[in-house]
């Protein structure tokens, strides 16, 4: 199947429901991580053909708005069924361009697909109301509406999740959408895309732009009147610009920005629990997720044994190419990643840490770093002040409740935060002072397409997944009745 993933004709533009080569006749190499060299390309999309793709979902928004919710359920129902039997393939093609365990990657298509399920059941649950008004003479008539065409701009760390995350409420709500993946992993999106036009998605209602030109044609997209939803995943730094530009026109937006989620352990938690929590919190997607723990606040009463079972737990992790079944750890996406956890990790050493394991990226082709755990780091650590975005864990000591929700909340941003308690009575207390749109109490997983997934403060505005998720595409009409 991935010699038909990787086929000429399906490494164009997906534009108006057909594969068209980019105005400029340009392509840009797609790189495997795990060796550093390209091995495919893709069309390299314009200014010109953006907007061509806006146009198709703007001609494509009547019949899919008028479109049976039941006939859209139906056919997100269909895509789900077929994710779920291309597996595979569709794994291997994330290893390929991504570079994670591929493991890992069955295990994002799964999760991916679970949105497309989610969402063909939601999809009939755009539910309005009427109520009479307080003078008892009138009726106040409440009902949903798509807010029309949605530009997605979508991540490279769960190339096919980030999509269908967005892509299954915009199609139950009946928006059509042009979708702009990540430059270092288009392939999964076009994939994906053949995937509904396979289930017979009328022409129009999803367009998938790659283009290296990023800042270029996302700006014309969003200043175009016919563009009525902007729905971002990425940095905060990249998301803030997006707003500045979204706020010219007035567009609704998403954003789904930056974290730095906190990881406490109290000193009547379960160690071996929370090591275990730990390792899922942290090394997901190799810790390039923006829900990972990247900040471990540990009890000084259990900090030595937590850290030594951490350690030899992380110690333990194969490092290696994704596609092979050993890997445990695959590449970073890129070089820059890599130098990016070179550079904190020797800030952090030169600061006072100590490497339990790990602390260096291996001598060997491809983007690799080693799962690292370090101790005594000093609590005000500006390198504690943003992401790490790879498998690096430093552990900070703390005394008091108080003193680790006041650790915790020591960030500007809040999308994620996880704890571990022996008291449940604890952790719901320190799981609403903790400043984050999502808390996992003894739990180290806390994505669910049937959650309401988003953050506070700078980490983002809206909510994906659960019902919520489809609110974010829909517009409320009031209508006044007298009858």
């Amino acid at each position: 199947m991935i010699d038909q993933l990787l086929a000429p004709a399906k490494r164009r533009l997906f534009v108006g429901g057909g594969w068209v080569a980019a105005s400029g006749g340009e392509e840009f190499p797609v790189t495997d991580p795990a060796t550093a060299q390209p091995f495919t390309a893709v069309a390299n999309g314009t200014v010109a053909d953006a907007l061509d793709a806006v146009a198709a979902a703007h001609g494509a928004l009547p019949g899919w708005a008028a479109t049976p919710p039941r006939q859209r359920g139906e056919l997100l129902r269909r895509v789900f069924e077929l994710m779920i039997d291309r597996r595979d393939g569709l794994a291997t093609l994330i290893t390929l361009e991504m570079g994670k365990a591929v493991g890992e990657s069955h295990g994002e298509i799964t999760y991916a697909a679970e949105f497309l399920r989610w969402y063909a059941e939601e999809a009939v649950r755009n539910v309005g109301h009427v109520v009479t008004a307080p003078a008892g003479d009138k009726r106040i008539l409440s009902i949903g509406q798509p807010i029309g065409v949605a530009v997605m701009v979508t991540p490279w760390n769960f190339p096919a999740a980030m999509i269908t995350r967005k892509l299954g409420p915009a199609l139950a709500a009946g928006c059509t959408a042009v979708v702009k993946p990540a430059s270092d992993t288009p392939l999964t999106a076009l994939a994906i895309a053949d995937l509904f036009a396979e289930a017979g998605l009328p022409a129009g209602v999803i367009n998938v732009v790659p283009s290296r030109s990023s800042g270029e044609v996302v700006a014309a997209m969003l200043a175009d009147h016919r563009v009525r939803k902007l729905s971002f995943t990425g940095s905060t730094e990249v998301g803030s610009r997006l707003l500045e530009l979204a706020a010219k026109r007035v567009v609704s937006c998403s954003m789904e920005l930056g974290g730095n989620a906190p990881f406490l352990v109290f000193e009547d938690a379960d160690v071996d629990a929370a090591v275990e929590g730990a390792m899922i919190a942290k090394m997901r997607n190799g810790g390039q997720s923006c829900v990972a723990a990247n900040r471990f606040y540990v009890h000084e009463a259990v900090a030595d044994a937590f850290t030594a079972a951490f350690g030899a737990a992380m110690a333990a992790q194969v490092v290696g190419p994704g596609l092979d079944p050993v890997t445990n750890l695959g590449p970073m996406i890129n070089a820059a990643a890599q130098t990016n956890l070179t550079e904190s990790v020797g800030t952090l050493l030169g600061d006072g840490a100590e490497a339990v394991t790990g602390g260096s990226a291996p001598d060997r082709p491809g983007y690799y770093f080693e799962p690292t755990v370090l101790r005594s780091v000093p609590a005000d650590d500006e390198t504690l002040r943003r992401e790490l975005f790879g498998p690096v864990a430093p552990v900070v000591t703390f005394a008091t409740e108080e003193e680790a929700v006041a650790l915790a909340n020591d960030t500007v941003h809040g999308l994620a935060a996880y704890l571990y308690t022996g008291d449940l009575s604890r952790g719901l207390r320190v799981a609403e002072a903790i400043e984050s749109g999502m808390v996992a109490v003894n739990r180290g997983l806390i994505s669910d397409p049937a959650a309401p997934f988003g953050g506070v403060k700078e980490s983002g505005i809206g909510r994906e997944g659960g019902h919520e998720g489809m609110l974010e595409y829909l517009q409320t009409k009031y209508i006044a009745v007298d009858w």
